[in-house]
């Protein structure tokens, strides 16, 4: 008796749910089930073509075509720190036909690093599903004096405040986040030295004009394994799949350190729960398939799969940990 009342409850939540999407999708152009319809669909990727951001794009592109019956491409909207792709899609309709495939800047970060933003990071969008995240290490010259991560914090406190540099590709960037929110742990306060990229970066870090940096792991990997650079710990929460002989900032007496750039895909505001709840499922299937792991693993990144509900729990731990680190580094919005 008990079994049958749950059930009929059951199906009276679902069909009233049902009842609750039908006139939502209807008031977008989609009958029950439709989307996406054959249509075409937009990822606006905030940032230049074949970067990373720019391939997990394309790869979630690839999976939604493949499992959704429609096309979905990638639009390449780039400046202000993904701002400008992340409004565009904070202004479209939302009717599931623009999503946006952000980063932890559009998400979270950017809010507190510019004096203007064009949306709300959270108010702004419906959030669908998270996508994959990549290391950043912290990776010093051979002729550093220091081979680990304690040996790296003791020097600088020896030296001094601002006596130790070190380079970044920008200001606000993942890199220069990541060792803040080191220092502020540590106890070390070090001079950035900011340079408009990570190829120019790695450059003068091989040529021994810096000595050590941090920044996303992947372009650096290959001169860590030839012995050119020397890894001191890399900033996810777990060891490395790539290099799995470089410790974790946490495991070496940070616990808790988790300073992983990552990336989602979003809709506008407002969307169907029913049209984000069909890419959030397909996102999250695609995203724990072999072939797709595949694929992340050889852009550089690790697959983080997540639902909607994930992704919100993520986005709300992150922006209480960011903000945090801003604030205690004084970085002023621009």
């Amino acid at each position: 008796m008990t079994k049958m009342i749950r059930r009929r409850t059951a199906m009276a939540t679902t069909l009233a749910a049902g009842a609750l999407a039908a006139p939502m999708l209807a008031r977008h152009g989609w009958a029950q089930g439709a989307y996406p319809g054959g249509k075409t669909v937009r990822i606006v990727v905030p940032f230049a073509a074949g970067g990373t951001t720019d391939i997990l794009g394309r790869i979630v592109a690839q999976l939604l075509t493949e499992s959704m019956g429609g096309t979905f491409v990638v639009d390449n909207k780039t400046g202000a720190g993904g701002n400008v792709g992340a409004e565009l899609v904070a202004k479209a309709p939302p009717d599931g036909m623009t999503l946006l495939l952000g980063t932890v800047g559009t998400a979270v970060t950017n809010q507190y690093l510019y004096k203007t933003m064009p949306y709300d990071s959270v108010k702004s969008f419906a959030p669908v599903a998270l996508v994959g995240e990549v290391a950043n290490v912290l990776a010093v010259h051979p002729s550093f004096p220091a081979k680990t991560l304690k040996e790296f914090v003791d020097y600088c406190k020896a030296q001094g405040p601002n006596k130790v540099s070190y380079g970044s590709p920008a200001v606000g960037g993942t890199g220069h986040l990541a060792m803040e929110y080191l220092s502020s742990l540590a106890g070390i306060k070090l001079e950035h030295v900011v340079y408009r990229g990570s190829s120019l970066v790695m450059k003068d870090l091989l040529a021994g004009h810096i000595l050590d940096t941090m920044d996303n792991l992947p372009p650096y990997l290959q001169h860590i394994q030839s012995g050119a650079l020397r890894a001191l710990g890399v900033s996810s929460a777990k060891r490395w799949f790539a290099a799995p002989d470089v410790p974790t900032i946490a495991e070496q007496g940070y616990a808790g350190f988790d300073a992983a750039p990552w990336w989602y895909v979003a809709a506008p505001a407002g969307t169907p729960p029913e049209i984000v709840k069909r890419l959030s499922n397909d996102i999250v299937k695609g995203t724990r398939s072999e072939a797709v792991i595949k694929k992340i693993r050889d852009a550089g990144a690790s697959e983080l799969s997540g639902d909607a509900e994930a992704l919100t729990k993520h986005m709300v731990a992150e922006n209480a940990k960011w903000k945090k680190v801003i604030e205690a580094a004084k970085l002023e919005p621009q």
